[in-house]
């Protein structure tokens, strides 16, 4: 019996075609994860290796079997730490959960447009400011590493915080709901290369989180006073106050040629 009168005992389903859709799916939504990082050389690596064993294998290489064997066989705790950013990033989206939405006690326009009016004042004096709001994924880890408070949300305050000098303005607010949870915070910088001089510590930071959460982190550089927004690892630049409380709404924002996107992964 060849291999194609096996194929003919073969049947095929519908659960055979909802796995096959399923794992399907985890693969392309585990590709869009590793598009535009470092894990994607990473993973090359891993390829190559396994292509090393099967010829080695073939050809009866007994030596390089068992020195790759040996590394597989470790190789699974070394890939825990290796793509310890990605998975953390893959497990905190898949605990999003579109649910809680609607027991958010926030006036989401409301603090839209506080956020907004805050950042066209600190904008207009060359202030930089990186404030983050939170969704559905925590940020209270965050909070811990800067100083928490319990305040609501005001463009007064919020400019008060970045007023050069004072105690907290060298870090990011952090924005649950309506109310500030946190100021002075340290986030985490993105490990992804940045071809624009331009930008700086903040807009890093606020890549950084984008990447780990579902944040909307809003920038404004003390350099040029441009007003950025990113998210999901995207970092939209030269906004206006309008748009910036339309994208914090919800709405739909127009963009143009002036205001470009720096996409450090998919």
């Amino acid at each position: 019996m060849n291999i194609l009168d096996q194929f003919r005992f073969l049947t095929f389903g519908w659960r055979d075609a909802i796995e096959i859709a399923v794992v399907a799916y985890g693969i392309y939504r585990l590709l869009l994860l590793l598009h535009g990082t470092r894990a994607v050389q990473m993973l090359i690596g891993i390829v190559v290796l396994v292509l090393t064993y099967a010829l080695a294998w073939i050809f009866k290489f007994t030596m390089i079997t068992y020195l790759l064997g040996v590394l597989f066989t470790y190789g699974a705790f070394a890939a825990l730490v290796i793509f310890q950013p990605e998975l953390r990033a893959a497990l905190a989206r898949l605990g999003q959960s579109r649910v809680t939405r609607f027991f958010k006690r926030m006036d989401v326009s409301e603090v839209a447009e506080e956020v907004a009016d805050a950042v066209e004042r600190l904008s207009r004096s060359s202030i930089g400011c990186i404030i983050a709001l939170e969704r559905e994924i925590a940020l209270g880890d965050y909070v811990a590493s800067g100083t928490e408070m319990q305040a609501k949300v005001s463009a007064d305050l919020l400019a008060t915080i970045f007023t050069p000098y004072s105690p907290l303005h060298d870090g990011a607010v952090i924005i649950r709901g309506d109310t500030i949870i946190g100021a002075g915070c340290i986030l985490p910088l993105t490990q992804a290369q940045m071809t624009d001089r331009t930008l700086g510590t903040r807009h890093r930071a606020a890549l950084g989180l984008s990447e780990e959460s579902d944040a909307l982190v809003v920038v404004v550089s003390e350099e040029s006073a441009t007003i950025s927004v990113a998210q999901n690892g995207r970092l939209l630049r030269g906004l206006t106050a309008p748009q910036v409380r339309d994208l914090l709404s919800g709405r739909p924002l127009r963009t143009s040629a002036e205001q470009p996107v720096l996409q450090m992964r998919a």
